[in-house]
């Protein structure tokens, strides 16, 4: 078994009982080199002064979640949306970061056209994608399992969010591939190689899916291992197209979040060499 955990980068709201200190020190402690981060806790903590714990720490930012919701009717919901967006690109720019995280909203009120949303979705990019690119910052669109199309996602497959990054260059716009939301598509084998084959591969990210889901269905991610996803033929297949980058553990589960978090991150990196490398 490897003991490499120079990719493994831990995502903040999988210890979501740490501060950025304690987060930042215990990644260090435990030889991490990344941390992805959420934009409440920084924007709470100060975004410079976490770009500077994280940087004193010996810490880089693998990325920042999130940007999005685009897919609004109201034009001054639309306008709101995007100056939020714009933030976020700044922020994710001071963190030094070069991946915004997008999770891209799901049908307005009263809506049942997922075409006419996932437009919106693209009409958005086409305004930010060069604002980001002129900040160092790449748009990654992160496809939801299809369970969150209504309310929080409309681009559920890694092949319509390729059709959505492919409509601009790929240094500016690419995707997530996370086995969470993406386990379960037969189509993903070849819809990774496409995306490796098109350099759009912006982010990779771990979560078991364990049943039954909660109530709720957001917080029901599981610690790797315990679930349905076979993580290696994942990273195996994401390797294969040239991807070296970070490999991002983020799991949203309140059992995790109420064990002590040392004991939380040393499963992680145990699970990911026995499971992952």
């Amino acid at each position: 078994m490897s003991n490499d955990l120079s990719r493994l980068s831990l995502n903040q709201e999988t210890i979501k009982q740490w501060s950025l200190p304690e987060l930042a020190e215990g990644c260090a402690k435990a030889g991490l080199t990344g941390v992805g981060l959420w934009r409440a806790p920084v924007q709470e903590y100060g975004v410079e002064a976490a770009a500077r714990l994280i940087r004193d720490t010996g810490l880089t930012v693998t990325s920042l979640c999130r940007g999005g919701f685009f897919t609004a009717l109201d034009p001054d919901e639309r306008s709101a949306a995007l100056a939020d967006n714009r933030k976020a690109i700044d922020e994710a720019a001071i963190l030094g970061t070069d991946t915004l995280v997008l999770v891209s909203g799901g049908l307005p009120p009263g809506s049942r056209d997922l075409f006419a949303a996932r437009e919106r979705i693209a009409d958005a990019l086409a305004e930010l994608a060069p604002y980001a690119f002129e900040r160092g910052v790449r748009l990654a669109i992160e496809p939801l399992h299809p369970m969150y199309a209504s309310d929080r996602c409309v681009v559920s497959t890694l092949a319509q969010a390729l059709d959505l990054a492919g409509r601009f260059p790929a240094d500016q716009v690419g995707v997530v591939v996370d086995t969470y939301h993406l386990w379960w598509d037969d189509a993903v084998a070849a819809q990774i190689a496409r995306a490796g084959a098109g350099g759009r591969i912006a982010a990779f990210q771990l979560a078991d899916w364990i049943t039954p889901l909660p109530e709720g269905v957001l917080l029901g991610r599981g610690q790797l291992g315990d679930g349905s996803v076979d993580f290696r033929w994942f990273r195996e297949r994401v390797d294969a197209t040239g991807y070296a980058g970070p490999i991002e553990v983020e799991i949203f589960n309140p059992a995790l979040w109420a064990r002590d978090g040392a004991e939380v991150l040393a499963e992680v990196a145990d699970r990911y060499r026995s499971l992952v490398l």
